[in-house]
């Protein structure tokens, strides 16, 4: 099996994901939908000197010093050009990050979906002036204003990265070649015993963005704001598909094997996961289904309590800086935000196979997102499940 940086990054990822949701619920739009209306927080008009130090809380493999992997340290350049030692935390989940977020020890953070709205709507994130990270203007547009890192067109932080989960199936296996994510729900049954799906709650979006495409009459706008029918929908049909698993999956290194050994022939994966499966030798392929796909992305934002908000700012523009941006890309395994950072990969067809200059392949992805009762998608004449009910039903889902 070869170990490569990216899948130990994938792995504690995946790990640290099925704890919990992660994401948007689509690229760009800002929040108002929502109704968010956060604390009357100001961006800093300027920054002072760099006050020494930056406390920072991450994702496993978003922060490297060389002391993981020798060939992965972007903070030691960072400490040297500003004078900013760098002191980081790898929280295990997003409700993790908005707990240390709280204490003001902190003064920034790379939080996902779920997490950064928490955070704006509690005030513990400041909203962020883009004028003080000069390389934000070369961040691709999908990633800018999103419903997971704006409200109302104000920044709320600087964008990382993205992925997109996929649909990877057997070529010599599964026949005639899946186009839907009917494979792993409607027609299961034809692989019984060798279907796999990502295990966490979120997983349940999955279900119904496929219904919103098949089951027009249940009106899913978006698959993270869903009524109790609609919930209920995504439910059974998860219930149903439970016959046919023949695992969940979190962790990277047993669907890799599952794959090769042929005990798992379709199911969800991510980009990273899929090259290396092929790498492994199975005859695999992955793909968005013509539904569309669930995917991720994570933002940097600001404490409104930095005690080193200077250090904060410099972070976010070192971070989001076409050469270190393409490092941490290729080192977790996913698109990198900077579009200047894709003539910078070593591997030269990384933003190509990754879609990271291809809005048009963005636009088919709703990002991972945290469900509340206040629908997601704007309607107030219902209350939507929140994510508490995601967790009970996926455990009855599993049985």
């Amino acid at each position: 099996m070869r170990l490569t940086p990216a899948l130990k990054a994938a792995a504690a990822a995946a790990l640290l994901l099925a704890a919990t949701a992660c994401g948007s619920s689509g690229s760009g739009g800002g929040s108002s939908a929502t109704g968010l209306n956060p604390p009357d927080l100001k961006a800093p008009d300027k920054l002072g000197a760099p006050e020494g130090q930056v406390n920072l809380i991450a994702w496993a493999g978003y922060v490297e010093d060389g002391s993981n992997d020798p060939k992965a340290d972007w903070v030691s350049g960072f400490e040297q050009q500003t004078g900013c030692q760098v002191h980081s935390k790898v929280a295990a989940s997003s409700d993790e990050m908005v707990k240390l977020m709280k204490t003001g020890e902190y003064d920034a953070v790379s939080a996902s979906g779920d997490a950064s709205l928490r955070l704006i709507a509690s005030g513990d994130a400041a909203p962020v002036n883009t004028g003080l990270v000069p390389n934000y203007k070369d961040v691709f547009s999908g990633l800018k204003n999103g419903s997971w890192n704006s409200v109302d067109g104000q920044m709320y932080g600087i964008p990382h990265g993205r992925g997109a989960n996929l649909l990877m199936y057997n070529t010599e296996k599964v026949s005639p070649a899946p186009t839907s994510w009917s494979a792993v729900f409607d027609d299961a049954a034809r692989h019984k015993g060798h279907v796999t799906a990502y295990d966490s709650p979120i997983y349940i979006a999955d279900a119904a963005l496929y219904l919103k495409a098949t089951r027009p009459e249940l009106k899913i706008k978006d698959p993270y704001a869903l009524d109790q029918k609609q919930f209920d929908a995504a439910v059974g049909l998860l219930k149903k598909q439970n016959a046919d698993i023949g695992e969940y999956w979190s962790d990277y290194l047993k669907e890799i094997s599952a794959f090769k050994s042929g005990d798992s022939v379709v199911g969800t994966t991510w980009q990273v996961i899929a090259n290396l499966t092929a790498d492994e030798g199975a005859k695999v392929k992955a793909f968005v289904p013509e539904e569309g796909s669930t995917g991720w992305s994570d933002t940097w934002m600001v404490s409104a309590k930095a005690k080193h908000p200077t250090c904060a700012y410099k972070w976010l523009d070192w971070i989001v800086s076409p050469k270190v941006n393409a490092q941490v890309a290729e080192y977790f395994g996913e698109a990198p935000a900077n579009a200047k950072a894709c003539g910078l990969t070593s591997d030269k067809n990384w933003c190509t196979t990754y879609h990271a200059s291809d809005e048009a392949y963005w636009k088919k992805i709703a990002f991972w997102n945290t469900p509340i009762e206040q629908c997601l998608d704007g309607r107030t004449d219902v209350t939507c499940v929140p994510y508490a009910k995601w967790v009970q039903a996926w455990t009855e889902i599993k049985g």
